[in-house]
């Protein structure tokens, strides 16, 4: 058997090791080292030696150092009740009108999402907080649960976020850029989201409540108390973007600054520093596994000459570029109602960027990574919301269980359609995504 027939063989056996509930990390783990060890003819000595420096390289990496500084941000962030503050600052605003609390919900996942940059994250500790105001107000359990779902999405894509970060990593690009790029997109899909609860809400009028309007001075009293947050985001990603240090730097900046936002509101105490370690330390420790199986199975993959024979398929069937781009966003929204964003992005993306980067779409090189990992990321998140395993749908479902799942899918249904006319635009105009970009 050839090398590339190896490769190929691998993606059945990696799939079968999935559906057998084996870890991620470990299931592309064994299939690198499996495929390392056929692939030189059973000689352990390459394969003894790979596993040494692709373990060292992997975790001496400087550019890995941001993940847990994110990690510690969101966690600080998570366990000290800035999302609280967020939420009734929105709620404050919109609260009054048809379907305003849901909006508030949104708002207040977009405000904690850029803190935050974890999409399960940013749901779970949302709907801590807005789950019994929704209840309160007679909201829906269905309608409640499915906009919760939907703007914890809003964590991955509002920067900062892990999962760019990674892909960053993966197709050497520009991390500060990224975010950048993620920024317009984000608040896209905020507006999509409250344009969807809207229309939800006049569809199905006895779904949603309306509370009491606040006076303006309360308002703004509330908006007041979200200072922490603004100014973490605004020196985090300004910082990054005018220079004043890496985002490295910058996400030690972060964490250091919600850690202090917390000591200053009295949120931060010895239990809470405990668990916000703790906490990251095991994040931290599932996605460096994850990335160390990744990077040995892609190693794998390079070496059975995959990724290059694909990019020569594709490009010699002539194929459009944009019909391409579309199967692969296609797979990607298939796949990702199945698997966890980290995972697809670190499985997938060596395989599919050398396709889409032998392809002419009309842009720049770095245009085009930069727009296709925005796409990309976009589509993973629907996978998150989108029935029958989004795995956010599973996360809110398990903190409200008086509500059928059933009802739940019903609705979030909307939210899966704001999303795909959000990938459609972003498709269709590039330039919304790379409007920032120097």
């Amino acid at each position: 058997m050839t090398n590339l027939e190896l490769g190929f063989w691998s993606f059945p056996v990696l799939l079968l090791m999935i559906f057998l509930r084996a870890p991620i990390g470990l299931a592309m783990l064994l299939c690198g080292f499996g495929g390392w060890f056929l692939a030189m003819g059973g000689n352990p000595t390459p394969l003894l030696a790979k596993l040494k420096s692709e373990t060292y390289t992997t975790f001496s990496s400087y550019s890995l150092s941001i993940i847990p500084m994110f990690l510690l941000m969101g966690q600080f962030a998570t366990l000290s009740g800035m999302s609280q503050a967020l939420f009734k600052a929105a709620e404050s605003f919109l609260g009054h009108r048809r379907g305003g609390v849901a909006m508030a919900a949104v708002g207040a996942c977009a405000g904690f999402g850029a803190i935050c940059g974890s999409s399960l994250a940013t749901a779970a500790t949302m709907s801590k907080v807005a789950l019994p105001e929704l209840r309160r107000y007679g909201y829906s359990g269905g309608f409640s649960t499915a906009t919760l779902a939907a703007g914890g999405t809003l964590g991955i894509l509002i920067p900062p976020s892990v999962i760019l970060v990674i892909y960053a990593i993966l197709t050497e690009q520009n991390i500060a850029k990224l975010f950048l790029a993620a920024f317009l997109p984000g608040v896209l899909a905020a507006i999509g989201y409250v344009i969807t609860i809207s229309i939800y809400v006049c569809l199905h009028p006895k779904s949603a409540g309306v509370r009491p309007a606040v006076p303006m001075g309360e308002r703004f009293k509330a908006l007041a108390n979200t200072w922490p947050v603004m100014v973490i985001f605004f020196v985090v990603v300004g910082g990054i973007y005018l220079g004043w240090f890496t985002p490295t730097e910058g996400a030690a900046v972060g964490a250091a600054g919600t850690g202090l936002a917390a000591l200053l509101a009295g949120s931060l105490n010895w239990a809470v520093l405990r668990d916000s370690l703790l906490g990251t330390a095991k994040t931290t420790g599932m996605i460096f596994f994850i990335v160390l199986g990744a990077g040995f199975y892609n190693g794998f993959l390079a070496l059975s000459g995959v990724p290059q024979f694909m990019a020569d398929w594709v490009v010699g069937q002539g194929y459009s570029p944009w019909f391409v781009l579309v199967v692969i966003l296609v797979f990607y929204l298939i796949f990702g109602c199945l698997m966890d964003s980290l995972s697809m992005i670190l499985l997938t993306v060596p395989i599919f960027f050398p396709v889409i980067s032998a392809m002419d779409f009309g842009m720049s090189p770095e245009h085009l990574a930069i727009w296709f990992g925005i796409l990309v990321l976009i589509v993973v998140e629907v996978g998150l919301i989108t029935p029958p395993v989004g795995m956010n749908l599973f996360i809110i479902n398990s903190m409200d269980r008086e509500t059928p799942m059933t009802e739940t899918y019903k609705a979030v249904m909307y939210f899966v359609g704001s999303d795909i006319v959000r990938v459609v635009i972003l498709v269709m105009f590039p330039a919304i995504t790379l409007f920032l970009l120097p």
